[in-house]
């Protein structure tokens, strides 16, 4: 009977895990280019249970039992969000407009921004919130750089200037850089370092510059951000199925330890 409560327990967990994945989407609903946490559910492996007799060699097998369950680790849904006008010109939106499929997972690649941290560091982001710090370097809203086609942080004289759907940065009719575009062949295999960024595995590899790879397309939308591709109202409806989950596993717990009661109370009780 105590596998019961063990069963039970890794429930009520699993769901309060599951239950912080989602809150954490719904606070980031309104973040530009924020990706939503995807989890599931597995069960741990099931238990072989067989009968013990000393007259039956054979040890006849009574059936499985599962022994509760997980949650898996995150992955990020690297689908595009809704894409919406800003009129600013430090502001970018990324938009892929053909990109190869994975042949070992069967899902498209993503394009990523890529930006130097403080520490010297590269990182990705799809956020493409950007600035002009007084250095005239172009920056994430974190005081990241963004970084350009040839390896070094992109500057402009003003936030007067366009930038082509290629990337290529135009002032004075003129052209003073471009902005480079990463590409991950296997977005599920980027690592979230909070603020909106991510690595490449666990490693940190860098990615390959999607730019001059003519199997992949793009259009960087100067004056458009790219919007959360939370789902409010999906994430209120797994919401509440992880809270009435985490109830029915709370019950059956409870059962469980009346039963206990009883057991305690009642068996070899002298009348």
């Amino acid at each position: 009977m105590l596998r019961g409560y063990y069963t039970a327990a890794s429930g009520m967990l699993a769901q309060m895990q599951r239950q912080q994945v989602i809150t954490n989407n719904l606070a980031n609903v309104n973040t530009p280019g924020y990706k939503a946490d995807q989890s599931s559910l597995h069960s741990f492996k099931n238990m072989l249970i067989q009968r013990l007799d000393p007259s039956d060699p054979s040890n006849t097998s009574l059936g499985e039992l599962s022994t509760g369950v997980y949650l898996q680790e995150d992955i990020p849904d690297f689908s595009l969000g809704s894409v919406s006008q800003t009129k600013k010109s430090t502001d970018f939106a990324l938009v892929p407009t053909q990109v190869p499929t994975n042949p070992n997972t069967g899902q498209a690649g993503t394009l990523f921004f890529t930006v130097q941290q403080a520490d010297g560091s590269v990182a990705y982001t799809r956020n493409g919130q950007f600035a002009v710090d007084p250095r005239g370097r172009l920056e994430t809203a974190n005081g990241d750089l963004v970084m350009g086609a040839n390896g070094q942080p992109i500057t402009v004289a003003s936030e007067d200037f366009k930038v082509a759907a290629d990337g290529r940065i135009y002032e004075n009719n003129r052209v003073t850089g471009r902005i480079d575009v990463a590409y991950a062949a296997d977005p599920n295999q980027m690592v979230k370092l909070g603020n909106d960024l991510y690595k490449a595995g666990t490693n940190g590899d860098r990615l390959p510059s999607a730019l001059g790879n003519q199997q992949i397309g793009f259009n960087i939308k100067q004056g458009f951000i790219e919007g959360s591709n939370v789902s409010p109202e999906q994430s209120m409806t797994d919401l509440m199925g992880a809270y009435r989950t985490f109830q029915a596993n709370q019950q059956v717990l409870k059962a469980y330890d009346q039963s206990m009661q009883l057991v305690a109370n009642k068996v070899g009780q002298v009348e």
